[in-house]
């Protein structure tokens, strides 16, 4: 990260925690082991010197924050003097309301969520889709139509903002029935492809579907957790980026997938419909 970017994310971070203070700038400066006129350096537009190390961890001390968000390299303040891990894994199984997932999602509220999906994004898909999906991954059905409900009913907040990304070619090697649905019957996949056309017309635009061509771009199913986290999913669990400049780059790859989109949110109810509508060869 270049230094004028994180000396502005420093004096940010003072910023909040001496808004939270008690007491005036002088009583937290000398919380901290300095002078006001130093704390007044510490929070001037010109400067771009970080403090010494010694006066980084008492402020993180003192203040109860850990050392990685204080310098903006995440948006989770932890504990006290903590540098949390840049990544973990989550596992993915179980109640999803009960899940870590249920709970980024929670907190993105209110902040843009981005999602490149596996497949059928969750929350498009049909009952007979879930069941179908369930036998053949040996995945707890009831999690999974637990998880379409919820992103469902997130989704339909109004301060809900999420896009969607992923390739044109998911749609329609699954309207033809290919791949891991060629067990999944002609009629059951034109009603999952109505049934997305009609959601899709219904969430927009605070839910909007860009597909790319596949042939010319590449991605992991992830999702980005407006400006906290980054979620890769690798299967029955997820890699877990909360390092900002890791959020930061996904959302720069997220944005040059959508720069490369041929169907526009707007045009993405029809083109399910049409796939919905098209005959197939015997």
């Amino acid at each position: 990260m270049d230094k004028r970017d994180l000396s502005s994310l420093f004096r940010e971070r003072l910023r909040t925690l001496l808004q939270r203070y008690a007491g005036n700038q002088s009583a937290f400066a000398a919380s901290i082991g300095i002078d006001r006129s130093a704390l007044s350096q510490m929070l001037s537009e010109a400067s771009t010197r970080l403090p010494r190390a010694e006066t980084l961890l008492t402020i993180a001390a003192e203040h109860k924050v850990s050392l990685d968000w204080l310098m903006g390299l995440s948006h989770d303040e932890g504990l006290t003097g903590e540098i949390r891990e840049s990544f973990e894994i989550e596992e993915g199984s179980g109640n999803f309301d009960d899940t870590l997932l249920a709970s980024w999602h929670a907190e993105a509220v209110g902040t843009k969520i981005r999602y490149v999906p596996a497949g059928i994004p969750d929350l498009l898909r049909t009952e007979a889709l879930i069941d179908y999906e369930a036998e053949i991954s040996n995945r707890s059905r009831e999690a999974q139509a637990g998880e379409t409900r919820y992103r469902i009913d997130y989704n339909r907040r109004p301060e809900t903002d999420m896009e969607v990304c992923m390739p044109r070619h998911t749609l329609e090697i699954f309207a033809r029935g290919l791949g891991v649905w060629s067990g999944f019957p002609e009629e059951a996949r034109r009603e999952q492809l109505r049934h997305m056309a009609a959601l899709l017309d219904e969430l927009y635009p605070t839910f909007r579907l860009f597909l790319y061509d596949g042939r010319m771009r590449y991605s992991v199913p992830y999702t980005i957790f407006g400006p906290y986290r980054v979620a890769v999913y690798v299967g029955d669990m997820y890699l877990v980026l909360n390092a900002t400049s890791a959020v930061r780059t996904l959302t720069r790859h997220f944005d040059n997938l959508i720069r490369s989109a041929e169907i526009n949110p707007h045009e993405a109810a029809g083109f399910a419909q049409r796939l919905a509508d098209m005959p197939f060869r015997r």
